[in-house]
């Protein structure tokens, strides 16, 4: 799955590394306001990696956790869906606008038949340093954002941003160069 093989959710392991991730996920999103602790603990064990002065506000969604690798001082705010199917790589200093999505998963186009057995594959995201998406940005399977780039709010990022970039719209396109 995290090679970009195809596999199929029902697989047994995967269907429990999923509860298990759901079941962190519930004690979570269940913490009080004032519980900063017990989220940050809940996330370290959880997450692949998660950096200093790095903080995820509920209500917070993955698939397994384990493939999400968080920089240092990086903030995504409510409602994140994070599917991890591949890894995703968020850098330092990154900005995440509330109900952000960062998509891996990945369904066969051409193949409808393989589509109605539920094969699937993934395509891992990379997030640079210093990049702010806006509220509501979707990013796609495959996607790279570069360093110090900012995705306007709404936006639907189906191919690479390239560093110190504004890109915005749906489907995202380059705006202007950031200095």
């Amino acid at each position: 799955m995290v090679r970009g093989d195809l596999y199929k959710d029902s697989d047994p392991e995967l269907v429990a590394e999923r509860l298990a991730c759901r079941r962190v996920l519930d004690a979570y999103n269940a913490t009080a306001a004032d519980e900063d602790d017990r989220r940050r603990d809940l996330l370290t064990g959880l997450l692949g990696g998660f950096g200093d002065r790095s903080w995820i506000m509920p209500r917070f969604q993955c698939d397994y956790g384990s493939n999400i690798t968080i920089g240092s001082n990086t903030f995504l705010n409510y409602d994140a869906i994070l599917l991890d199917c591949a890894p995703i790589t968020i850098g330092d200093d990154v900005s995440i606008g509330p109900r952000a999505q960062l998509l891996t998963a990945l369904h066969p186009m051409e193949d409808h038949e393989a589509r109605r057995q539920r094969w699937e594959s993934a395509k891992p995201i990379v997030i640079g340093d210093n990049v702010w998406l806006g509220g509501g940005v979707i990013v796609c399977p495959g996607v790279t954002i570069g360093e110090n780039s900012v995705v306007g709010a709404g936006s639907v990022v189906t191919r690479d941003v390239a560093p110190s970039t504004f890109a915005a719209g749906n489907p995202c396109r380059v705006i202007r160069s950031l200095p």
